[in-house]
């Protein structure tokens, strides 16, 4: 969460994060002073401090401190729901003249992205190449995976093949033994005949 937000010195502005329970909570605030005479917001504000409160969804106070014009804030949640965080400036001025405006940059950071950029992006790298080596792994079990299958069905069809040359031998086989059946009774069918007319 990164915003900035206008606010009157010795005003209170609270913003409400909803936050799930054992996280670790990082703010980052800068605080900008209006100008008369620039009509704009000095970069910085000295000398100005800023009370930051923070307070869970049961009403128990997390945190409450008095940070510089420019500074970082940590709390963890114990409990989930919607945290109270409440920024006031520390103006000493009198009432008559702290209406002066000031703007809050604020930057929140919830859980693991509390970290640094070259953090962020080192973990990300880290991130792609375990995503990637995963991605590998995976092709290479699915390829394996198709190698085992093609295994399976060129043994199924090389058994598959044996058996039919196999039936096939044994068909021819058959077939030999039943021609020359046929044929040695047709010779002694036919001398039997020629027997029988005596023209032998």
């Amino acid at each position: 969460l990164a915003l900035y937000f206008h606010i009157g010195e010795r005003e209170e502005k609270c913003i409400i994060e909803d936050i799930p329970s054992d996280t670790l909570v990082v703010g980052n605030y800068k605080v900008q002073r209006w100008d008369i005479q620039k009509h704009d917001f000095l970069e910085s504000a000295p000398g100005l401090g800023m009370f930051v409160t923070v307070t869970s969804p049961t009403g128990e106070v997390l945190l409450s401190k008095l940070y510089g014009p420019q500074g970082t804030f940590s709390f963890t949640s114990y409990l989930s729901g919607e945290h109270i965080i409440c920024f006031q400036s520390n103006s000493t001025r009198f009432a008559v003249i702290a209406g002066s405006k000031l703007r809050i940059h604020l930057d929140i950071r919830v859980g693991e992205h509390f970290l640094d950029e070259s953090a962020i992006s080192a973990k990300d790298k880290v991130n792609e190449v375990n995503i990637r080596l995963e991605h590998l792994i995976e092709q290479i079990q699915h390829v394996t995976r198709e190698q085992d299958y093609e295994r399976e069905r060129e043994e199924t069809f090389r058994k598959t093949s044996e058996e039919t040359n196999s039936n096939i031998l044994w068909w021819a086989i058959v077939q030999t033994l039943i021609l020359i059946s046929v044929g040695i009774w047709q010779i002694k069918s036919l001398r039997d005949f020629f027997i029988s007319k005596k023209l032998v």
